[in-house]
């Protein structure tokens, strides 16, 4: 890590205990912005209502540090929709946004979604599955936002739980950031190293930096926009904000290693953009995971894998 590396971990990093929420209302007001937080969910019945219900009930209607709590349903099939509207969030079915573009699965998808249901200034998002959710998801994302013109992107990082069995370790939940994604970083992209959590789920921008950014729409959503942020915007527009941490249902190995596909992808076609890695052919569509049937037998099971993207939505609106 250079000097100049260490030297933004050490600017670029915050607290959430740093920002009061009534007085982010305040210079929120003062400075004629508006701000919404989107909760990207599909099936997540279990956790949205509290989600949705927790920020809406503190933040929006208590201290109106929020002025929308935005749910995106990604056509579930549990209920999700209805738990979340209940809870007083407005929902919008992802496949109803901008119908004309039609609809995929991943959460980068359901997020592009959002930034075209909502008109707000400054945009949070946090995912529906959070089962520690407090006001200081919003608190702090928005805090470097309203308090420093220099930033345009947060970016949230905490302690990840990782329970297996009856076992509860206090670090250990993000796996596929230390065996992938901080080493591809690390070799890259070492001007973004200093992030603790870069696959962190939680994230706060600017609208018009969020409009000038393509949406991967699956599971490399996180490294291509800090990838392409540092690209058009340099590491100095991101801060980090420490909530501490951050409890959700861990998925397993298979599910995980799908993911990774997935972020090696956006990974290769970044560096083939910025001409620094020449692809002689395209990349692979397709992960292979073994497993054993019900008789023990031995079988692949085929994965789709893509980085496909939607594109800026300032395009769209040029368009």
């Amino acid at each position: 890590m250079t000097d100049s590396t260490r030297a933004r971990f050490r600017a670029r990093t915050r607290h959430h205990t740093e920002f009061d929420g009534r007085d982010l209302a305040r210079r929120k007001r003062a400075l004629g912005l508006t701000a919404a937080v989107v909760i990207p969910a599909r099936n997540e019945a279990p956790t949205v209502g509290h989600v949705a219900g927790t920020l809406a009930r503190h933040l929006r209607d208590e201290v109106g540090l929020l002025d929308e709590v935005l749910v995106v349903d990604a056509d579930s099939t549990d209920g999700t929709g209805q738990l979340a509207e209940q809870a007083g969030a407005r929902v919008v079915r992802q496949s109803e946004v901008l119908p004309g573009a039609g609809t995929a699965l991943g959460k980068g998808e359901a997020m592009w979604k959002g930034l075209a249901a909502s008109s707000s200034d400054l945009l949070v998002f946090v995912d529906a599955d959070i089962r520690d959710i407090g006001p200081r998801f919003v608190v702090g994302l928005l805090g470097p936002l309203l308090t420093d013109p220099s930033v345009a992107f947060v970016k949230a990082t905490y302690d990840r739980p990782l329970h297996v069995g009856d076992t509860a370790q206090a670090s250990g939940g993000g796996r596929v950031t230390e065996l992938l994604a901080r080493p591809l970083i690390s070799a890259f992209w070492p001007e973004l190293s200093w992030l603790a959590q870069p696959l962190s789920g939680e994230i706060a921008g600017r609208r018009h930096l969020l409009e000038s950014l393509p949406f991967v729409r699956g599971y490399g959503i996180e490294l291509a926009m800090l990838v392409d942020i540092l690209d058009r915007y340099g590491a100095d527009a991101i801060t980090q904000v420490d909530l501490g941490r951050r409890i959700h249902d861990h998925q397993d190995l298979d599910a995980l290693g799908r993911m990774a596909a997935e972020i090696l992808q956006v990974a290769l076609d970044r560096l083939s953009r910025q001409g620094r890695l020449a692809l002689t052919d395209a990349l692979g569509n397709e992960l292979l995971q073994p497993r054993r049937d019900e008789n023990g037998r031995l079988e692949l099971i085929s994965h789709p894998v893509t980085h496909d993207e939607r594109p800026p939505m300032a395009d769209r609106t040029r368009g």
